[in-house]
């Protein structure tokens, strides 16, 4: 059974026969499932982090609301706590 690999942008899994391997000259390999993924990793140097449509923005996003949750959770216990 071939491996399915994960896009090394958009964090996506790639069907088997499908996508591109990029191979650097040290040896790190990328997989890419398109030329969208792999223009915006290689020629234009793009954080994932930073591109919206990615499975790792979406995971700090999910990261950001929870921390902002729980200051703002925090700030309304010691708020109520003094009155």
């Amino acid at each position: 059974m071939p491996a399915k690999h994960i896009c090394s942008f958009c964090g996506r899994e790639i069907e088997p026969g499908t996508g591109k391997m990029y191979v650097l000259r040290d040896g790190t390999v990328y997989y890419f499932c398109s030329s969208k993924c792999q223009k915006n990793m290689i020629e234009l140097r793009r954080i994932p982090r930073k591109v919206r449509w990615t499975e790792a923005y979406r995971k700090e996003k999910e990261i950001r609301l929870h921390v902002l949750r729980r200051k703002a959770d925090e700030g309304e216990n010691s708020g109520s706590s003094e009155a």
